[in-house]
């Protein structure tokens, strides 16, 4: 149905309901978007470290966008950390790209996962009068056999744009971990000589686009804005940083959401727990539910603490493999003891500069400053420390995630003892018990911000119910056998407004619950009732043949005039 969203791009988290937040990032996104048919939005990079959450953020983008078969028409392509040959590059590139218009045109989703081969291409754009199509494969297949991989790769990266200006329409071009093209392309089959290095600036006059900009995403900050500095100019794509870490609110979201969807039982107290240990970090709190830990037990304090530090400190848990992995590639790179000194240092003291001489001084180096600043220059560029506005500024990255993983694997060898990271974490859990905003406090508030997602988990947990279970009010009793449950479902009325249901659940009967869900601890309004129903009616007129159960959980209780309202309109 047209208001749902379809996912023809498979993501990588994984089920669709595991994604989790980011409100904040889709806010700034959105907007984005949205001045994108009127040649408004210039090409943009988001920048953030490994296991923050960009892929899953631009493949959901690619998902909206295909499923709402608006203005807007979304590529995506991901460059792999693997090596590959040049006109094989060219010819996956365009399959992808060919491939995704004619799903988005014929509204056949299982072209984005299996794309059609070049011949395919060519009998539907000759069938269907799609006469780029067949002109492209044709230079294609010429090109290849003609050993003008040059030209090869030029159809293709051109391609979005190409076809944007022939049938003016908009596309967006979403590029996905973008610094591996200078480093993983070879011009040759057999890889015996250098990559192309060059290989981005074939997007020097592309990132310029306004029928056709692009979302190009990077793992490594430093090593993808100097590709952007030295092959596509300074200010071509508009540099936004994207932090790794919920909001506090979004984590203890995750940590129920994960724990339902996983089968792990948990309370709200270790919920708490696990979202404070974890930082909000969504990888690293799906490495604790997930956990292979023989004595995990997420039900009590102890448990949580032992589990968690099992994913950061057992060299077989997959947190501690992921990052390990990371990290030797890094540390490779700079495999002596003062640099590892100078990263550990950083990354414990990320609240503020130092300086080669400061350092120095603070950690009696036996080097000379100017050698200090190189080993400074070297890190900052393999992205585990930043580089202030002046040459000689230097800091830790602020991820407390990373700081963890650091402390683990060079402690030992840089200061000689292992962390306590049980003792540490036992006693964040104690400060949480004891300090003014007490685990009680902080629950009781955390409960209200994550009241729509545990009413929704209820719903699927019980499957079967009658509505008067959770609602006063209720005129239809008879029960419910739950076959789906949505959370933030998207509407748009004839006009073009949009608008959001909190939760949509539907019955095997064609019966549907909608519920708005007033998390803050004050009264609902009328006016907020009213909006509410007009949502009601929107849905109705979406889908005419459903029955709706109309309910309304407010917190914070109704207002005077909201409770009547709701009891005429047979609001639960």
């Amino acid at each position: 149905m047209k208001n749902n969203i379809q996912y023809p791009l498979s993501e990588k988290i994984g089920d669709p309901d595991l994604f989790v937040g980011r409100e904040k990032e889709f806010r700034l996104l959105n907007k984005w978007l949205s001045n994108i048919p009127k040649r408004l939005s210039k090409s943009r990079v988001i920048l953030a470290r490994r296991k923050s959450g960009k892929t899953a953020i631009v493949q959901r983008i690619f998902n909206q966008l295909w499923s709402k078969n608006g203005a807007v028409i979304p590529f995506y392509f991901s460059f792999e950390e693997s090596k590959i040959w040049y006109p094989n590059l060219a010819i996956d590139y365009y399959r992808a790209f060919a491939s995704q218009y004619i799903s988005f045109l014929e509204r056949d989703d299982k072209l984005v996962m299996s794309p059609l081969s070049l011949e395919e291409i060519r009998e539907y754009g000759v069938k269907n009068e799609v006469k780029p199509l067949v002109k492209d494969i044709d230079s294609l297949l010429i090109n290849k056999e003609r050993k003008l991989h040059d030209l090869m790769w030029k159809d293709a990266c051109f391609a979005p744009h190409r076809f944007a200006a022939v049938y003016e329409k908009r596309f967006l071009v979403i590029l996905d971990e973008f610094q591996y093209i200078t480093q993983f392309v070879y011009p040759d089959p057999h890889f015996q000589t250098a990559p192309i290095e060059t290989m981005a600036g074939t997007y020097h006059s592309l990132s310029e686009s306004k029928i056709a900009p692009m979302l190009v995403t990077g793992s490594y900050a430093a090593w993808l804005l100097n590709i952007m500095h030295e092959y596509l100019e300074a200010g071509r794509l508009k540099p936004t940083h994207f932090s790794p870490y919920l909001t506090p609110d979004e984590g203890l979201q995750a940590v129920y959401q994960y724990a339902q969807f996983y089968g792990e039982e948990i309370t709200n107290e270790t919920a708490v727990q696990i979202n404070e240990l974890c930082m909000a970090d969504p990888f690293f709190i799906y490495c604790v539910i997930y956990s292979d830990f023989e004595e995990k037990d997420l039900t009590t304090s102890e448990g949580v603490v032992n589990t968690v530090n099992y994913e950061i400190s057992d060299d077989t848990a997959e947190m501690f493999l992921t990052w390990g992995e990371y990290l030797n590639k890094i540390l490779d790179q700079v495999n002596n003891r003062n640099a590892k000194n100078l990263l550990l240092h950083l990354n414990k003291h990320s609240e503020r500069y130092w300086t080669p001489q400061e350092l120095k001084k603070e950690l009696s180096l036996n080097l000379e400053v100017n050698e200090i600043q190189k080993e400074l220059v070297i890190l900052s560029k393999i992205d585990v420390i930043k580089k202030g506005t002046s040459n000689i500024d230097f800091k830790g990255l602020e991820d407390g995630t990373l700081n963890l993983v650091l402390r683990r694997c060079l402690d030992k060898e840089i200061e000689g003892f292992a962390p306590n990271f049980s003792e540490e974490f036992s006693m964040i859990i104690e400060k949480l018990n004891t300090e003014n905003r007490s685990l009680r406090g902080k629950l009781s508030y955390y409960i209200g911000i994550v009241g729509e997602h545990l009413l929704a988990t209820a719903f699927r947990n019980r499957k079967r119910f009658r509505l008067s279970d959770f609602f006063e009010n209720v005129a239809d009793n008879t029960e419910l056998n739950i076959t789906l449950v949505r959370e933030r479902f998207p509407l748009q009325r004839e006009d073009g407004k949009g608008m959001e249901i909190d939760i949509v659940a539907e019955s095997n009967c064609g019966r549907v619950v909608l519920v708005e869900v007033k998390k803050k601890k004050v009264k609902t309004t009328l006016k907020e009732v009213e909006d509410f129903w007009e949502k009601v009616e929107t849905y109705q007129l979406l889908f005419p043949e459903r029955q709706i159960l109309p309910a309304f959980l407010s917190v914070g209780d109704f207002t005077g005039e909201a409770k009547p309202f709701c009891k005429t309109r047979g609001i639960g």
